[in-house]
């Protein structure tokens, strides 16, 4: 049946009104971002405390992230669109089937020691051959300490991993329940400052890179919204970069830490890093990988390449330098 007139008119009038509604919905689904903010990021403090893509009208839902495998599994779970891990946290979780991307390098950070307790008489990582030693696994501290381990003669096997997440590590570690823990800023520098514990190994070379990764959903639906979200942080990067202090006061009022404690993690943390993911990640995942497959944390030699040949997607930093 053909319909003429006023009820034709007004049957296209309710048709466009839908539309309408329809294409207003889909815009303000558009605007929200589920992100995460951590302690170990200091740029995801600034970007929610300034309100820098609130003021931009998107709907944020921050989650806090105790570390890079909460983050793995906010992203996993469709939780989160955005999460702030290690770099070597990224290509595992993406070689183990997490389909995400690096879109930004936060920082450079020497967020990572093996840490023992003030009266310990370990003073080598040979030492730690029979001990006990907290860490969480799938994270930065975690792939620190194995590679600790194997530079100094040792394996996982040498030692009794108790895996336990940073906050509960340092607890550990302070009450003797373990023997040393690969720990996490900022609770490195509190437990240093506040209980006397000693930083038994260093080295910054282990460290993998702060990255912000993006669902690869996100990226291919939304990428507007990807790069709102690395123009904050590039934002963000600048100001704490400028503002020192306050970025200190930030951290302290955030993680509920001393000044003097997120002073000491921050002087352990390069902002000034090259935002742009590329080849300075590639190198230092190209040694953790196969330390990785060998502790079973990647399910094949093939899945952990592809993992790295297609972790990185740099367009965003490098929109965002212009």
């Amino acid at each position: 049946m053909k319909w003429r007139g006023p009820v034709a008119a007004l049957i296209l009038g309710v048709t466009l009104a839908a539309t309408a509604c329809g294409s207003e919905g889909d815009s303000s689904s558009s605007k929200e971002v589920r992100i995460d903010y951590a302690y170990y990021n200091p740029l995801s403090l600034v970007v929610r405390d300034q309100k820098l893509l609130e003021n931009q009208d998107f709907d944020v839902t921050w989650v806090l992230s105790a570390g890079s495998n909460k983050a793995n599994e906010g992203l996993r779970s469709n939780a989160l669109d955005f999460g702030s891990t290690a770099g070597a946290a990224a290509l595992v979780a993406r070689a183990n089937g997490s389909p995400i991307k690096v879109v930004d390098v936060y920082s450079k950070p020497e967020w990572t020691a093996l840490v023992v307790g003030k009266n310990s008489p370990i003073h080598s990582v040979a030492e730690l051959k029979g001990k006990k030693i907290a860490v969480t696994k799938g994270t930065d501290p975690y792939y620190f300490l194995l590679q600790s381990l194997a530079v100094n003669g040792l394996s996982r096997d040498d030692v009794e991993i108790v895996n336990l997440q940073h906050a509960d590590g340092k607890t550990a570690l302070e009450r003797g329940d373990v023997d040393a823990w690969s720990g996490l800023d900022p609770f490195i520098a509190q437990t240093v400052q506040e209980q006397g514990s000693r930083l038994l190994y260093r080295n910054p070379d282990f460290n993998s890179y702060g990255v912000l990764n993006a669902r690869e959903d996100v990226i291919a639906e939304r990428p507007d919204t990807v790069q709102a979200v690395v123009n904050a942080y590039e934002e963000a990067r600048r100001w704490a970069v400028a503002h020192p202090n306050e970025l200190s006061q930030l951290l302290a009022e955030e993680a509920k830490i001393s000044p003097s404690v997120a002073h000491e993690e921050l002087e352990r943390t390069d902002l000034k890093v090259n935002p742009t993911p590329g080849q300075s990640q590639i190198a230092v995942l190209s040694t953790i990988l196969p330390i990785a497959v060998g502790d079973n944390d990647i399910r094949s030699p093939e899945a952990g390449r592809n993992a790295l040949d297609s972790l990185i997607e740099p367009k965003f930093a490098e929109q965002s330098a212009h």
